[in-house]
């Protein structure tokens, strides 16, 4: 017989590993491509269910991003303590798994699906959305000592994440690009991102 009543308890358990099991499926697969029924069913609950969690698949979307930031945090903070590593090897490398997807363990949006979020939420979430990505990102900069002013740490963001989203977008979204020069044309931003970060760490 199904569990009828569960403890506060369960149910945190239950919002964890549905936005873990998103989190894991959106890297894989991408946002679009994967859908609720997917997410449910691998946690064991009935779709009737994972709506009293989340109103829409898109509100699990943005506390999937929230639940990977803080990974990603402990991801720069990990790279900063290898010894091995240079200041440079470190932020090269930070800046190649972000860009490309850390092996299958970042997940970044898509020009699409960047869009579909936009459309669904509301002024207030987009907001809160947007200045949790700021702090998020001023945050990385701390970990890797660049000591940036607000609009610097926007600028950086938007190099990074643009860099990151074109990677994504080569050849499906962006079919007139070179796709044959994708990873020579993500080589490029990354060395002159990290030049850019360079200047600002030794400053």
């Amino acid at each position: 017989m199904p569990k009828v009543a569960y403890s506060e308890i369960d149910r945190n358990k239950i919002k964890e590993d549905l936005i873990e099991t998103g989190l894991e499926l959106f890297s894989k697969q991408g946002i679009q491509h994967t859908t609720v029924e997917q997410i449910y069913t691998r946690v064991g609950i009935s779709r009737t269910f994972f709506y009293t969690f989340f109103p829409a698949k898109e509100d699990l979307v943005v506390q999937a991003f929230y639940c990977q930031q803080p990974k990603i945090l402990a991801y720069a903070q990990k790279l900063m303590g290898d010894q091995t590593l240079n200041w440079h090897d470190k932020i090269n490398h930070f800046l190649h798994d972000f860009c490309y997807g850390g092996q299958g363990h970042f997940t970044i949006m898509s020009v699409e699906e960047q869009q579909s979020l936009s459309k669904c939420l509301s002024g207030e979430k987009r907001e809160e959305f947007q200045t949790r990505r700021l702090t998020f990102f001023k945050e990385v900069l701390n970990i890797f000592e660049i000591n940036a002013d607000t609009q610097t740490t926007k600028l950086l963001g938007n190099l990074v994440f643009s860099a990151a989203v074109l990677c994504k977008a080569i050849p499906d979204t962006l079919p007139f690009l070179f796709s044959d020069a994708a990873d020579d044309l993500a080589e490029f931003q990354i060395n002159h991102i990290l030049k850019y970060m360079e200047t600002l760490h030794q400053s």
